[in-house]
């Protein structure tokens, strides 16, 4: 099963061209694989896909997620409980692929995950279970040399954060060295719901506008509806959510029915929030061939 989509970010590239065309951004919601448990997880991916997710970013459940908040800290917690392990993570990738096609699927995992055994061999192990794109938040772009060629040559698009204080050279970088989307954040500190997305994020996007970047994606804060609009109006492609995700998955206790209702009532409240107003900021730029 080839990772690409056509090509390192053809499924990011396709998707955004789409969503340019019916005046609309991208909700990505983020969720970590094995929470609760590894069946679970499949269904979980499975209504995320139904329930009209643009795409979705995977987290590998790892022991010390230190870009996290406590909301995501427990649900690798609580995957790693269940017994999660590697040959799990990509029995439900394959089964986000089969449930979605065309849809653009991330990972994100942590630094050891991927370097442990030689970034070679992880890309080409998710690129088989039908990963587009890779985020590793625990390693700066200056140090991902690489992650960077290895993952192009799993026709893997390499996605980077835009931190808050990234101005000038370094935003560059980020903005060259990133395919398929760039994660911007709109304040300092680890993931968590309720954050406002104001100023810096707007001044980020144009940044990376300027610098050619692939269409920005904002993560970190994204909690409801407000959010998604906010992000938009900051002239982001889309947002992407993780904690407020992860919060329906424990509220919604054991039960898979009720889990499943409260999961897709979510994301198809938030998917409604990215049409965009006539007048609203214009689409990101198309990035070009590759990125």
């Amino acid at each position: 099963m080839s990772g690409g989509g056509g090509g390192r970010g053809g499924r990011y590239r396709a998707m955004f061209e789409r969503l340019a065309r019916e005046g609309r951004g991208a909700f990505v919601p983020f969720v970590v694989l094995g929470d609760p448990d590894p069946e679970s997880s499949i269904s979980i991916v499975r209504w995320l896909i139904a329930s009209g997710a643009d795409a979705l970013e995977l987290g590998l459940p790892f022991s010390d997620p230190v870009a996290d908040g406590p909301v995501v800290q427990r649900s690798h917690s609580r995957a790693l409980a269940s017994g999660t392990r590697p040959a799990d993570c990509r029995r439900i990738l394959e089964a986000a692929r089969a449930a979605g096609p065309s849809i653009p699927i991330g990972i994100l995992a942590y630094a050891n995950l991927v370097l442990s055994g030689g970034p070679a061999s992880f890309l080409s192990r998710i690129a088989g279970s039908g990963a587009d794109s890779v985020l590793v938040p625990d390693l700066p772009v200056d140090e991902a040399g690489s992650l960077i060629d290895a993952a192009r040559r799993a026709a893997i698009a390499p996605v980077f954060i835009a931190p808050p204080n990234a101005r000038g050279a370094r935003l560059a970088h980020i903005a060259h060295a990133s395919e398929g989307y760039v994660y911007v954040t709109s304040r300092p500190g680890v993931t968590g719901a309720g954050a406002a997305i104001g100023a810096t994020a707007a001044v980020l996007i144009a940044c990376l506008r300027e610098a050619g970047s692939p269409p920005p994606l904002v993560g970190f804060g994204i909690s409801g509806p407000e959010q998604v609009r906010a992000a938009l109006e900051a002239g982001a492609a889309g947002a992407i959510a993780g904690s407020a995700v992860i919060r329906k998955i424990e509220e919604a206790g054991p039960a898979p029915a009720g889990r499943g209702a409260a999961i897709s009532a979510f994301v198809r409240t938030m998917k409604a929030a990215t049409t965009l107003a006539p007048g609203g900021p214009a689409a990101f730029p198309r990035p070009p061939a590759g990125r």
